[in-house]
């Protein structure tokens, strides 16, 4: 799996529409654009919906119910699939909306267990999954400041105190000027925890931004088809657009690295030549003073900076400087201790 400072989960979802094929097809995906993880969603719908629902003493089927149950993978289908992410060399997480999730991610030995926007308010959910020490990934959509705070309670109250709290605006698809990545400012300000971005638009723009606001975490929706039948399909990625987007989002988290020097090798070279530097305007012969008439402040870069003109004048010229010639400390005589002081100091470059 690829080291990084950025840890990018390609969400698979709930988009494998129940054939285990398809779900080992999207962690290829995943795998082959260069995410860190893979995850599914754990949805079974006795955990999650009513089957049914009762008014004016009439029952009704459900029929989110009924969509979740014909696409709901089995355990050991789920097993499979993480067997198939060990395989490929991809790690497997999924979110969870019950107990018995929370328990098949502890068995699979998972990095990080997700909790969902729609939770953040389930204390007891929140604190199982809490209980198994694992770091836990919490979205925030949906939620208000004091909503968040009490779910980054519930997980301290267990002793877990390894906490991404996921940025999140619960629109599919959210407009990228609605995503509010101000308030992941927020977060990091608030809570001294890792900061993420759980990422609903359909550009790659709100990831940019959210990595050059320090988030080490990202994850986006993917699909084989967007024009397949399912829940998230439609805003979701199709291979070769979630390919770009990973290389997109791995440029600007090495654009916003900041390098040991300030200045990059690649710079030196324009600096060089687009730096300016002090020569001579004439023939001038050794004992004479320089003068501002005597000087160019020119590129190439050269031995003395513009900054060193005012030591450089009053000076005199040990030896007979050509014209055009880099003015260096060593060819003058210090008129002044001004200039005196200098002369040990000359830089090139």
């Amino acid at each position: 799996m690829r080291s990084t400072g950025l840890h990018l989960i390609a969400e698979a979802g709930t988009n494998h529409n129940r054939c285990v094929a398809t779900g080992k097809k999207l962690i290829d995906v995943g795998r082959a654009a260069g995410a860190d993880s893979v995850k599914f969603q754990m949805i079974w719908p006795e955990g999650l919906y009513l089957p049914k629902f009762y008014a004016d003493g009439v029952y009704s089927e459900s029929e989110v119910f009924a969509q979740r149950a014909e696409g709901a993978l089995s355990p050991d289908e789920f097993r499979e699939l993480a067997a198939h992410c060990r395989a490929t060399g991809i790690a497997f997480s999924s979110s969870v909306f019950d107990r018995t999730g929370i328990a098949l991610l502890d068995e699979l030995d998972v990095e990080y267990i997700k909790i969902a926007s729609c939770d953040l308010n389930n204390s007891p959910l929140i604190c199982a999954a809490a209980e198994t020490g694992r770091r836990i990934i919490l979205s925030t959509g949906m939620s208000a400041l004091k909503e968040i705070e009490q779910a980054v309670m519930d997980v301290r109250a267990t002793g877990n105190d390894n906490v991404v709290l996921m940025h999140c605006v619960s629109v599919y698809p959210a407009p990228t000027e609605r995503m509010n990545l101000g308030f992941i400012d927020t977060l990091r300000s608030k809570f001294d925890f890792e900061v993420g971005l759980s990422d609903h638009t359909e550009s790659r723009i709100a990831a940019a931004i959210a990595v050059s606001k320090g988030v080490t975490w990202i994850e986006k929706h993917i699909t084989l088809d967007r024009a397949s039948s399912g829940f998230d399909h439609a805003y979701a990625m199709e291979p070769e657009s979630f390919a770009q987007y990973v290389r997109d989002v791995r440029v600007a988290e090495e654009a916003c690295t900041s390098p040991r020097d300030k200045v990059l090798p690649e710079e030196a070279t324009v600096r060089q030549r687009a730096r300016r530097s002090l020569y001579a305007s004439r023939d001038i012969e050794a004992g004479e003073t320089i003068r501002e008439q005597d000087v160019l402040v020119v590129r190439p870069e050269g031995p003395l900076r513009p900054n060193d003109l005012p030591q450089v004048l009053g000076c005199a010229a040990r030896r007979t400087i050509h014209q055009y010639e880099a003015l260096r400390w060593d060819a003058l005589e210090a008129a002044a201790k001004s200039c005196a002081d200098t002369l040990a100091t000359e830089t090139v470059g």
